[in-house]
């Protein structure tokens, strides 16, 4: 099993509809992220600075791959339709990434 921690900005305006969104999260995409080997994902929103934080645990052998096959899941294609514009990415993220990646430096179990 392997952490993740990611970071995006997100657009003052689309606050609410993102909060909104994600009280109801469509089924077969919470099916795709669970058929993706991801567990205990969780997204914090920070204000003001409008900056999402998601934390996830990756429990499969690929990661590339099974994020693929998220990324070509037409269900998922229209949620992320939804949600992008939603989302700030960060000048900073490295080349190809929409959210950020972060580096643990520290985790208690």
């Amino acid at each position: 099993m392997k952490r993740y921690g990611m970071m995006i900005g997100i657009r003052a305006d689309k606050v609410a509809e993102y909060r909104q969104l994600h009280l109801h999260v469509w089924p077969a995409v919470l099916a795709q992220i669970r058929k993706s080997n991801i567990r205990n994902y969780t997204i914090y929103l920070r204000e003001p600075e409008n900056l999402l934080f998601s934390h996830f645990e990756y429990h499969g052998e690929d990661f590339a791959a099974d994020m693929a096959k998220m990324a070509e899941d037409p269900e998922t294609q229209r949620w992320w339709a939804i949600c992008s514009p939603c989302q700030q990415p960060l000048a900073t993220r490295s080349p190809g990434e929409h959210w950020a990646e972060m580096v643990e430096v520290f985790h208690l179990d």
